[in-house]
């Protein structure tokens, strides 16, 4: 089966459409660091809500009655992971493997995957945004610190790629 692929332009031409499109109904760009944040946020808030609510950082996602899961960015975060689904489904792209060196493990693919999503999440959360919210909408708004964002992710990529190019090559 052959597999499909999107034309490089007509994606970025389209990324571009939906920044705009965000841009304009909701007055700021994309990002998904902060649909995490109140994910996280609201699971706190519900194991253990009196520390939620005495605690500097987690109580003003719970002023006012205020309930953090229905911010817009954990939709946008939903719509994501169902258009991945979708998306995967009508390329069938959609089955359960993990995609990997043959010189390494199963398990160790999974655990530099975690280990990676969880520094970039970090990351993310010290910078103030991720690729799409810092670099992606920041560019799109001509922000000298979305360009610099832009070069930090690449060029620490890069780096990073070189001294551990062994579990993917």
């Amino acid at each position: 089966m052959k597999k499909a692929y999107m034309n490089p332009y007509i994606a970025g031409t389209l990324l571009g459409l939906v920044l705009l499109t965000a841009m304009y109904l909701s007055g700021r760009g994309l990002g998904a660091s902060g649909g995490i944040k109140y994910c996280v946020v609201s699971i706190v808030g519900a194991i253990d809500r009196p520390h939620a609510d005495n605690s500097a950082y987690y109580s003003k996602y719970f002023e006012n009655g205020n309930k953090p899961i229905r911010n817009w960015l954990t939709y946008e975060i939903l719509g994501v992971v169902i258009g991945g689904f979708i998306s995967g489904a009508i390329s069938g792209r959609l089955k359960l493997r993990v995609e990997k060196s043959p010189s390494i493990s199963v398990s160790r693919r999974l655990i530099f995957a975690f280990l990676g999503g969880v520094f970039f999440v970090y990351g993310a959360q010290l910078a103030r945004g991720c690729t799409s919210g810092a670099a992606l909408s920041g560019m799109a708004v001509l922000s000298l610190a979305g360009f610099v964002t832009m070069m930090a992710i690449f060029g620490s990529a890069y780096l990073f790629a070189w001294f551990f190019r062994k579990n993917w090559i």
